[in-house]
């Protein structure tokens, strides 16, 4: 097998790719961060074993049963359960007591990868009562990503973090309750997944789909250039109510965005907005 560099996609082999997924299947990349698409890209080549650039985009014009896996490559971010518990024990106790007031919570989960998150997320409403008047909508655009959610199967190596995860966030139970384990797997409560809807959804084309009270998208928009972010960061406050919670990464901003003047800080250092008006 070649090995890194003698495989490594230039600037141009790059656009004529993302133009060629584009044209031909709709999918639009040309504003995600270069850096990281070249990464991906370069890695894709030397798991897939293509020789050549020129290999892999004869693939990708010649085969569209080869789409998902590209897709899958470009986009699927490493998640775990409840990963960065504080931002979970925020949401535990400053923004939950608001959403329990209404008389249903909507919470929009975009991109949320292979469905860590949103498990977390009606573990978190299941302990706190809220559950049974939740509907949890999870959207990625790797339809593999969304498959792996349906499943509700999770490494049982992974387990022992996801505990001690759930516990730094506040839990209180044994967290082995919500799942049963066999073999390398274990596969959560179906209780948890009745409450939620999964769909793909593409970011950067489709519209607003519902009004929510609380929005999560983590680790999503680091990917973006700044009229991408933008452009995202519009389509949540058109999809936030009044008063809605919005949740981003660590290393994410709503500052200096066309939305900033409609939110306030919520919780402390965490990056989680409330939207005023």
């Amino acid at each position: 097998m070649n090995n890194m560099n003698s495989n490594i996609v230039h600037k141009e082999e790059l656009e004529l790719l993302l133009n060629e997924v584009f044209r031909r299947y709709g999918y639009d990349f040309t504003n995600y961060t270069r850096a990281s698409l070249q990464r991906r890209v370069n890695r894709l080549m030397v798991i897939d074993r293509f020789p050549s650039f020129a290999e892999l985009l004869y693939r990708v014009r010649s085969d569209a049963g080869y789409l998902p896996r590209l897709v899958e490559a470009l986009t699927v971010n490493v998640t775990e359960m409840f990963r960065d518990p504080s931002v979970f024990k925020s949401i535990r106790e400053n923004v939950l007591p608001m959403l329990a007031t209404q008389p249903f919570i909507r919470i929009w989960h975009a991109g949320c990868a292979t469905g860590e998150e949103v498990y977390s997320m009606a573990i978190l409403l299941d302990e706190a009562n809220l559950l049974h008047k939740s509907l949890l909508y999870a959207t990625d655009l790797n339809p593999s990503a969304v498959s792996s959610i349906r499943k509700g199967v999770f490494p049982i190596s992974q387990m022992k973090l996801y505990s001690e995860n759930y516990i730094l966030s506040g839990g209180q139970r044994d967290f082995s309750q919500y799942y049963t384990a066999k073999y390398d797997w274990a596969k959560f409560d179906d209780r948890l997944k009745q409450k939620m809807i999964i769909a793909t959804h593409n970011l950067v084309s489709d519209r607003s789909f519902n009004a929510f009270g609380l929005i999560i998208c983590r680790n999503v928009l680091i990917y973006f250039d700044k009229p991408l972010q933008d452009k995202v960061l519009t389509l949540f406050d058109d999809s936030l109510e009044k008063l809605g919670f919005l949740v981003l990464g660590a290393k994410e901003h709503i500052r200096f965005s066309a939305i900033a003047g409609k939110f306030r800080q919520a919780a402390g250092k965490e990056k989680i907005w409330r939207k005023m008006m």
